[in-house]
């Protein structure tokens, strides 16, 4: 067995969803990893300084979280209010956290301006999608950490196995 799995809060059952909520992730796979002790469950918005409940935020301009950490977008609530360093700090927190514990992938909620891994919210609050990262997800990646969405379970266990058979 390789390494442990960066896990996103919300997806354990923790509340910590800006409006409260979770996101329980019920797959026989994640149960599995969490009785092998492999899952460091972590919040990025929470460590980033954010409270529960908190106004939902959106990267800006239809932009991801790349273009925050390259310091040419922004993740701002409804308001308008730019709240892209909180953001920037808890991935850089994830990061150090999953540095920390020999973690060499990431399981994360999709969507959400810190963890989303396939698609983001486009920054009109309209519900619209497009492709892309969020922050924690884009700073993972820069620095070779491999990032699943909540809806990737079955290939992030297919590239454990794949680590753990080499390891072997």
């Amino acid at each position: 067995m390789t390494g442990k799995i960066l896990i996103s809060a919300c997806l354990m059952g923790q509340p910590v969803r800006y409006n409260g909520s979770t996101r329980p992730l019920l797959h026989e796979a994640v149960a599995r990893w969490k009785a092998e002790g492999r899952l460091v469950v972590f919040c990025p918005e929470l460590a980033g300084g954010f409270s529960v409940p908190r106004p939902a935020a959106e990267i800006a301009g239809a932009r991801d979280g790349n273009a925050v950490l390259d310091g040419v977008a922004r993740v701002v609530e409804r308001s308008g209010r730019d709240v892209s360093d909180g953001f920037v700090e808890g991935a850089r927190r994830a990061l150090e956290i999953a540095e920390a514990n020999g973690c060499r992938h990431a399981l994360l909620i999709d969507g959400s301006p810190s963890c989303g891994s396939g698609f983001l919210y486009d920054g009109s609050f309209s519900g619209r999608r497009h492709a892309g990262e969020g922050v924690t997800a884009a700073l993972l990646r820069r620095h070779g950490i491999a990032v699943f969405s909540d809806l990737e379970v079955d290939r992030l266990a297919e590239a454990l196995s794949a680590d753990d058979a080499l390891s072997e």
